[in-house]
């Protein structure tokens, strides 16, 4: 019989809670020990140099099983809070009869900040930071800190531990909040976890958990597979019913369409049914492996409106310092920016590349006018610049440090003068005589501005807040009506959605790049969907090629684009009135 080394803080302490009694689970037969099937060995260690949670000190066990040979990279699973399920006896029954791959158990306890003297100080403990909290931190810490730290070990043999670095190899599980740490790696790295098993979830109001649900129904579907379990008398406490919003993640899934597989029972919040089904989770979550968890298709009519099936991002061009500034002219050939290097480059229709001799000078945002001239924000001089077709430069205007600017089909330009986060921003109308005006100050770092189709009000977006501000444009160019309008949704780890270029497509949706990627908005300003960066966090987008149809964004040192259903809204053009919104 294994001896299971359970952290100090464990889950179902929870259970003091008053609940109903207890149901009655039948017991697996991969749960009990058989004679004749190998097993494999547990190891207990000790990890105390994390960098992502400075100052911690956790136990973890790695399950090796007897099969496992150092020639083939294992597939991984790991769980939270540590052993738990009577995992190394179904994990030896399982690979035994070929049910699930040959796999090695990861078992990791939370974290915990040891007080100097004991006797005065409680240690701080880390377990709600680490597994209710939205983000990146914690798959980080695994994929950066401990799964390394495993490959450093070795089994009782002398057998070298291999883990895969393939995600489709990587399942992750855990019960109340490590359940949710478990879907939150997943959630986040989807490339690096693709399987979760999640027990009585903490899907509510503790963290941020609750927001996962509207989440799933708007973002585009990430490959991943999720074994949900819970049971009708689980908690209803402050922080909200697991019980239901445990439902209503699962409706979530299947609205977006997931894989995903629920059993539900009557129980309280404890890990009985959880123990009872993880040998059918476990069969289930790693059924037809290898053949790769397929991404399903979302019933989002925003999605399904844009988005082309089997059309991904496709790398355009790398290798620069900074790409901001992005614009489309008349015959769709892109233009972007490299900030840093004073440099602009082009995509042609055919996807050729090719860098321009002009001289940029560290211009930031970037726009085509009505008569074919490319306008840029050239921060650093504080000037706004024209250039022809030859390259020929004009100075528009000085005295100007914008940050993103747009022209109007009437050759109007407006621009975004940010001055840092703390300073009031100014956006100015430059006329096409070059009478310039402040017609507006006190958005906190204005940065991206496009206009609506119809060109009769104009987008702001705040990048310190989370907001899309908006504008009537009256008959001699200047704003009324401002308003707080686009609602972004936020990182975990901000306070602000960090809103940055936007552009509108010929229906009137709003495509805003944010921290998250790229929020979709209806006309109403609401985010409808939301298509997560394929790289580094995207600063810029618009829409070029020939149809207008294809997606460009500028994401760290790289481009990409996207061919998409729409097709984008050129501001030079005619104004276009779109349909009207549904209400």
């Amino acid at each position: 019989m294994y001896k299971l080394l359970l952290p100090l803080l464990m889950l179902l302490q929870i259970t003091s809670f008053a609940q109903a009694p207890a149901e009655k689970y039948t017991i697996d037969s991969a749960s009990v020990e058989h004679a004749g099937v190998p097993k494999g060995e547990i190891l207990k260690f000790t990890f105390e140099n994390s960098k992502i949670f400075p100052g911690t000190k956790r136990g973890y066990w790695i399950y090796i099983p007897v099969q496992y040979r150092p020639e083939q990279p294992a597939c991984t699973y790991v769980n939270q809070d540590g052993v738990q399920w009577k995992a190394p006896t179904v994990f030896d029954n399982l690979i035994h009869n070929k049910e699930m791959p040959v796999t090695i158990g990861i078992f990791v306890s939370p974290g915990q900040v040891v007080a100097a003297n004991g006797q005065a100080a409680n240690d701080r403990f880390n377990r709600s930071f680490e597994y209710d909290g939205l983000g990146d931190n914690y798959v980080k810490f695994l994929l950066e800190e401990l799964l390394p730290e495993v490959e450093k070990q070795k089994a009782s043999d002398g057998r070298a531990i291999h883990l895969s670095k393939n995600g489709n190899d990587r399942a992750i599980g855990g019960s109340s909040s490590g359940a949710v740490c478990a879907f939150t790696a997943a959630w986040e790295r989807p490339n690096e976890f693709s399987r979760v098993f999640s027990a009585i979830g903490t899907y509510v109001g503790l963290r941020g958990a609750e927001r996962y649900p509207t989440l799933v129904r708007k973002y585009e579907p990430k490959p991943i597979r999720v074994f949900l379990q819970d049971g009708s008398n689980d908690l209803n406490i402050y922080g909200g019913d697991w019980w239901k919003a445990n439902e209503t993640l699962e409706r979530a899934l299947t609205f977006a369409g997931y894989e995903s597989k629920h059993v539900w029972g009557e129980d309280g919040h404890n890990g009985n049914q959880g123990t009872s089904i993880f040998p059918d989770a476990m069969r289930w979550l790693w059924k037809d492996w290898p053949k790769p968890v397929a991404t399903g298709l979302s019933k989002n009519q925003f999605l399904s409106d844009i988005l082309i099936p089997g059309e991904n991002w496709e790398l355009v061009g790398q290798g620069y310092k900074f790409t901001e500034g992005t614009a489309a002219n008349a015959a769709g050939e892109v233009y972007y920016q490299d900030i840093p290097n004073s440099k602009t480059y082009k995509v042609t229709i055919d996807k050729k590349l090719s860098e321009l001799t002009v001289n940029a000078k560290q211009a930031s945002g970037t726009s085509f006018g009505p008569d074919g001239k490319r306008y840029v924000a050239a921060g650093a001089t504080n000037q706004i610049i024209s250039y022809d077709a030859n390259g020929k430069e004009n100075i528009v205007a000085e005295n100007i440090a914008g940050n993103d600017l747009v022209v109007a089909k009437n050759g109007n330009i407006y621009v975004t003068a940010p001055d840092g986060t703390q300073n009031p921003s100014k956006i100015y109308l430059i006329k096409p005589n070059g009478e310039k005006k402040l017609v507006d100050e006190g958005l906190k770092f204005a940065n991206g501005i496009t206009l609506t189709p119809d060109q009769t009000q104009l987008y702001i977006t705040e990048s310190a807040s989370h907001w899309v501000w908006i504008y009537n444009i009256n008959a001699d160019g200047t704003l009324s009506n401002k308003q707080r309008y686009g609602w972004l949704h936020s990182p975990d780890n901000s306070d602000n959605a960090w809103a940055d270029g936007l552009r509108c497509d010929t229906a009137g949706r709003v495509y805003v790049t944010s921290t998250l990627g790229i929020q979709i908005l209806d006309q109403l300003g609401r985010v409808n969907a939301i298509l997560p960066s394929p790289g580094r966090q995207i600063s810029n987008c618009c829409f070029g090629g020939a149809n207008f149809d294809i997606l460009y964004i500028s994401c760290g040192d790289k481009v990409y684009r996207r061919k998409l259903k729409v097709r984008g809204a050129n501001t030079f053009d005619e104004p276009i009135k779109p349909a009207r919104p549904r209400l």
